[in-house]
């Protein structure tokens, strides 16, 4: 039993990190129905800036962490207003396009600032960890659990009661009509773009606590698609859900995998997230929570 709450632990600290990274994803389709490739790329670059506030500035790591999400959102409103405003009214497809070749950029910009060694953030945690009854946890497994549900929580509450918020819901509901009440749709487009890159400043600087980052790390926020996949792409629900349920299977397959099916080979575990796409997208296309989209000819 201590073995299984110890991988419960640690798939629900994995999965809060896909969670932050799913909600960036989620918030800049729901506003502007386009996939965000870029993500991943704005995720590295907020846990840079970390590293160089914390690091190279010496800064309090309670101080840098706000700095780089400052900069990073400030970097995402900056990528949509050059790359992604020219392309409303274009098809989608295109506009997922534009973002691709937004993650090949910035990827090369944070390979260049980062160098060849990985970077610490500079967080107090490191791989700190604790054990109650046997339990084990990592004490940044603890960590970004408790970052991630304050920050759900003052979305929901954003979304539910601010009139910024409303303003959002309701473009995300219906461009056109929101734009006719009067409602600055180009304001929310690039307000998304900036809370997404917020949110992977957060996940990105939890991703480098004890290990550093450098620019291939950027890959394993693709981890955040299977997350939004399963939860479906316009819910934020379905995103904290996904994700805590994406890390839960990922942690509990590399404790019980090579026992159970050592055949699988090692690093099975990393397999599963996108096993788990692959049958929600065969079975539930739109996910547990996303919305049905319904074609009539």
């Amino acid at each position: 039993m201590t073995e299984f709450l110890t991988s419960v632990i640690r798939g629900l600290g994995t999965g809060s990190i896909y969670t932050l990274l799913g909600l960036g994803f989620v918030i800049i389709f729901k506003s502007t129905q386009v996939v965000n490739f870029a993500q991943p790329s704005l995720m590295i670059l907020g846990a840079y800036f970390t590293s160089y506030f914390a690091v190279t500035m010496d800064l309090p790591f309670a101080l840098a962490l706000p700095a780089a999400i400052i900069v990073s959102a400030f970097i995402g409103a900056a990528v949509e207003r050059v790359a992604l405003r020219p392309m409303v009214g274009e098809p989608v497809f295109a506009a997922a396009m534009v973002t691709i070749g937004v993650f090949f950029a910035l990827q090369v910009v944070a390979a260049d600032l980062i160098g060849l060694q990985p970077r610490q953030v500079g967080a107090p945690w490191g791989f700190g960890s604790s054990a109650i009854g046997g339990v084990v946890f990592l004490h940044r497994d603890l960590a970004v659990f408790v970052f991630a549900a304050v920050i759900v929580t003052a979305l929901v509450l954003f979304f539910k009661y601010s009139r910024t918020g409303l303003a959002m819901r309701a473009t995300a509901f219906d461009q056109e009509t929101a734009l006719a009440q009067g409602i600055k749709v180009g304001y929310v487009f690039g307000l998304s773009w900036a809370i997404a890159g917020g949110l992977a400043a957060v996940a990105g600087t939890f991703v480098g606590i004890g290990v550093g980052v450098e620019a291939g790390t950027s890959f394993l926020a693709l981890k955040a698609l299977p997350a939004i996949i399963l939860g479906g792409l316009d819910s934020i629900p379905g995103a904290v859900i996904g994700g805590l349920v994406i890390g839960l299977a990922e942690a509990l397959t590399k404790t019980y995998q090579p026992d159970l099916f050592p055949w699988a080979g090692a690093n099975f575990d990393q397999a599963v997230p996108y096993i788990v796409m692959l049958i929600v997208l065969l079975v539930r296309p739109y996910g547990l929570f996303g919305t049905p989209e319904i074609e009539r000819v």
